[in-house]
Parts: C-alpha cells; structure tokens; sequence
C-alpha cells in the first residue's frame, strides 16, 4: 500500500493561516493534516489505528471506525489511490472477521462487538477495557461508510462489501439490551455487564439506529423510546434544547447520519430536530464562553470549545502555573461542569456544519491567539490559556488523539461537500433503524 503523509516540513503553520488566507486554504490545510494522523498512527500488517500518537498507545476500535470513514475522502480529494484505500480497508475488515470473538481475557470480542482497547499489534483486549458498545456502533459506522463508498464492481471491493455485512449481521445487539429497556454500556470477562445504561442524551444515536436496525439481532422497539425518555430538555442563556454539556455529543452520530429535517417523537414534541438542536448547543457555548462565569483567560464568544478531551492534571504542572483543580482527560461540559479552562479547537471545526460562519471565526481567533494549539500541523486535543509557560504559551495537550483528527476530517467533508451523509443515506440499514426509532420527514 503506497499512501504517504505530507512531510512536516510541508504542512502550512499555525501561523500562516492564523493569517488572511482563505476558508479553503485553512480548510484544505486542517484536513488534510488532520487525516495524515491514519497514515501515521495504522498498523500496516492488520489496519488497527492507535488511540493516540503517545509511545505505547493501544488501538481504538472507534479511532478505527473514523479511520475508516476518512479513506473515502482521501480518495476522493486525491490523497491516496482508490486501490490503495481499498487494500487498507480490506485488511482492517478481514482482521475483525478472524479476531477471537470467545469473549475471553485476550480475545478481540465477544457476540459481535469489540473491546474498546485492543493492543496494536495482536489485536487482543488491553487494560481490561470493556467490550464497548458505544465504540463497536462507531466502528462500524465507519465500515457501512467504506461498504457504501467502495461499491465497485471488482473482486477486491465486492470481498469489502460482503465482509462489511457480516460483520454488522454478526453484532447480537439484542443481547446488549436490559431486559425491557435501554442498551447497556459494556460487558467485561471478569464481571459481566456493567451496572448502567445509555440513559440520558448522548453520542449514542448512531448506536440505537444501528441496533434497530440490524435484520439478524435487533433490539425491541421499546428500547429506543426508553432511551428518549430519559432525556433532559432545557432552557439556557434563552435556548431550549436538549441538553448535553460536551460538544462532541452535538457532533458524533451526525458525522455521519444526517439528520437535519428528521424528527423521532421526542423532537417532533419539542418542535425541533437533532441538527438545529446541535446549532443552540453551539450557540449556547458562545454565551457561556463569553458569560465565563469562573474566569478563566482567553474565554470569549469566539474562543470555546468544551467538550471530552485531554487536559492539565495537577501533578504535572509546573510551580509557575496557577494553582486550581485540574481534571486530566473528562468530558468538559458547561454550565455545570467541569471546567477548567480547557478548551479544544477541533470541536469548533466540528461545528462546522451547524453553524459555518461561528465556527470559522472561532477557528481562526483561537488560531491567531494561540498558535501553538496546533502541533504538526494539526490540532492538539486541547489547550488552556489560563496555564502559561515562561515563554507565554498557554499549556498545549501532548501529542494527537484519532478521534479528534477523525471528526475534524469528518465534520469539514460534510460541509463542503455532505460525501457521509449521502453514503449513509443510501444504506437500507440506517434507513430502516431510523424508521423504527419513530423518525419521520425529510430525506427518509
């Protein structure tokens, strides 16, 4: 496979397009180094991603699901060989067919899903991870995305295809449900099923409407009205939303599921859809940044971006550094927290879809402000200005995590060009899960 990153030496700095360049130049240039992450952090013997570019770091299975999702876009922006994308993806798929699915200690999974860490180079579960629904549903969002995409006629793409359906005919979602109820979080060897469910709104959209939608091991038809019961509608700085304090649950599901003008029952009581609900949590994060109720240096209406991603903790910060409460990798949310002055470029690029001309402008002040947010050439999880070295630069999260580099890719694709929402509109799967969640109208 012949796919070759650009050099460091070629990406365009912060600083050049912290400058007056154009939207297509900052855009093209944040893509394209955003996606040279899957060309740098893959195992080229199996297709598994590495979680981040830290020494040691294990594979995600739902960074694999995002790199998955990118190939068609290099493909089709001609940053690899189309047979190139495919020999890569065929090997990620034909991996996840063979992995040990027993269940066991060193097994990939279990019942159709995957631990949510496994190690790069086996394969096997790590860190006595889960096996994760949440991130087995965004894996294989990513292989119906490489399945609708690579829909050639050929030996190669129809072996892709017919791998891609046994995979998701495999997964017994059924199985994952509580009895009458919601789908649970994850399952592990030592102690079965862990003691909560996806209640409460989430990035779990995508997983509910792959779990409905499966002609092998559905859920109930109940399970997805049990999730939306628990949701939590709210009023803030004068929206009304449904509420969810981190970004990326604003963003997740609908990189790839497009969901503008479609509405389940819950959002066709509330008068509203999933998409302009991720527009007011947009703009509710504006207010609440430029409100800044605890202080923190450099908030403002076009400086924000709370959501999960790494951050300071305190024992690795200098004497130099304020002292306060430091949280480490968490879900940031706001108004209730945590906050501590952690913010993340990327999920301003991330609302790009929902609120183009904010996003922007946040992405090119935090840019021009903070140049060192982006670190070879992409965008580091996150960085906190109120923390500064001797130098006056605010403290910079180390190294790169996949997904982020996935949503960025993701999220400015289906701005410019809406390339996952078509793929996955054409895929009866999601289709037939989102009609049986109760969505109505639009595209469906």
């Amino acid at each position: 496979m012949s796919a070759v990153g650009a050099d460091a030496d070629d990406r365009v700095s912060a600083s050049t397009l912290a400058a007056p360049v154009s939207d297509a130049v900052l855009l093209d240039a944040l893509q394209r180094a955003a996606f040279d992450y899957f060309l740098q952090a893959v195992n080229p013997h199996n297709g598994l991603v590495a979680d981040t570019s830290r020494a040691q770091s294990p594979c995600s299975i739902a960074v694999v699901g995002f790199a998955l999702s990118v190939y068609p876009v290099a493909v089709a922006h001609g940053w690899m060989l189309r047979a190139d994308a495919v020999a890569r993806t065929l090997l990620t798929l034909r991996f996840f067919r063979d992995s040990d699915q027993r269940g066991g200690e060193q097994s990939s999974g279990c019942h159709g899903f995957y631990f949510h860490f496994l190690d790069l180079r086996t394969g096997a579960r790590v860190w006595r991870s889960e096996l994760s629904m949440i991130d087995t549903a965004l894996l294989l969002a990513g292989v119906l995305t490489a399945a609708a995409f690579f829909d050639a006629d050929s030996a190669d793409e129809n072996e892709l295809r017919q791998i891609a359906d046994a995979l998701y005919r495999r997964v017994d979602w059924r199985w994952a449900q509580q009895d009458g109820g919601s789908i649970r979080h994850g399952w592990k060897p030592e102690s079965g099923f862990l003691h909560y469910c996806w209640d409460g709104y989430s990035e779990a959209i995508m997983l509910y409407v792959l779990a409905l939608g499966s002609p092998t091991h559905p859920v109930t038809s109940d399970c997805y009205r049990a999730w939306t019961a628990t949701y939590q509608w709210e009023n803030l700085y004068g929206y009304e939303f449904l509420y969810a304090g981190p970004l990326f649950v604003h963003q997740f599901s609908q990189a790839w599921i497009d969901l503008r003008g479609i509405r389940d029952g819950f959002m066709r009581s509330k008068d509203c859809d999933y998409f302009e609900n991720s527009l007011r949590a947009t703009e509710v994060q504006r207010e609440y940044a430029r409100r800044n109720p605890l202080g923190w240096v450099g908030y403002d209406e076009d400086c924000w971006g709370l959501t999960a991603c790494d951050g300071p903790q305190a024992e690795q910060l200098a004497l130099c550094y304020r002292q306060g409460r430091w949280f480490g990798y968490a879900a940031r949310g706001l108004p209730y927290g945590p906050d501590d002055g952690t913010l993340s470029g990327w999920a301003a690029a991330a609302a790009l879809p929902f609120a183009p001309t904010c996003a922007l402008r946040a992405m090119r002040t935090m840019l021009a402000r903070y140049p060192e947010m982006l670190t070879a050439g992409r965008y580091a999880s996150s960085f906190n200005p109120t923390l500064r070295d001797t130098d006056g630069n605010a403290w910079v999260s180390a190294g790169h995590y996949g997904l982020d580099q996935g949503i960025v890719v993701m999220m400015i694709e289906n701005w410019r060009s809406g390339l996952h929402w078509q793929l996955l509109r054409d895929c009866p799967y999601i289709g037939n899960g989102l009609r049986r969640a109760g969505f109505r109208g639009g595209w469906l």
